[in-house]
C-alpha cells in the first residue's frame, strides 16, 4: 500500500514525541494507551509505511473443510441439486461426511448454492373446513 494516509502521520507524530518526552507523557498528551505507543514504536522502522494498518485475516483457519469434504460436498450436490439441507446432510452422513449441518449449510451458502431449508408454507397450511359456517351460526345465535 502506497498511501500515506492521517493516521500514519499521527502514529510518527505521536511516537517522535514518545522518544523526545517519553511514553508516558505522549500517551497523556495524546490519550493513547502506553502499550499503544510502545506497538506502534517497535513496528516503526523510519518509514511512513512501517505504520500502515495491516491485514487482520487469519493466516489460517484449523476447522475448515478439507479437500476431501469439499469434493464429496460437490460431487454430491451435483447428483442432487434439488435436495433440502437435511436430506443432502442425511446423504453426506452416509458418504462419511461428520460435520454439523449449521457447518454445511455455512459451506454452501458461501459457495452461492441453492439451498432449500423446508417445505414451503403453502404445503404446511391446513384447510380450515366449514370456516363460513362457523360466522353464519353465531350470527344466527
Amino acid at each position: 500500500m502506497n498511501k500515506i494516509t492521517q493516521t500514519m502521520r499521527f502514529r510518527q507524530a505521536v511516537i517522535e514525541y514518545s522518544n523526545k518526552h517519553g511514553v508516558t507523557a505522549a500517551a497523556i498528551r495524546h490519550h493513547l494507551n502506553r502499550q499503544y505507543i510502545y506497538r506502534w514504536r517497535n513496528r516503526y522502522d523510519g518509514t511512513l509505511q512501517s505504520l500502515a494498518d495491516r491485514s487482520h485475516r487469519p493466516h489460517s483457519h484449523p476447522n475448515q473443510h478439507t479437500a476431501e469434504e469439499i469434493k464429496l460436498i460437490l460431487d454430491m450436490r451435483h447428483r442432487n441439486p434439488n435436495a433440502g439441507i437435511v436430506v443432502f446432510w442425511v446423504k453426506l452422513r452416509q458418504q462419511g461426511y461428520t460435520r454439523s449441518i449449521s457447518g454445511l449449510y455455512r459451506f454452501l451458502r458461501k459457495r452461492g448454492a441453492n439451498i432449500k431449508l423446508s417445505a414451503s408454507k403453502e404445503s404446511l397450511r391446513r384447510p380450515q373446513a366449514n370456516a363460513g359456517c362457523r360466522k353464519a351460526s353465531r350470527v344466527l345465535l
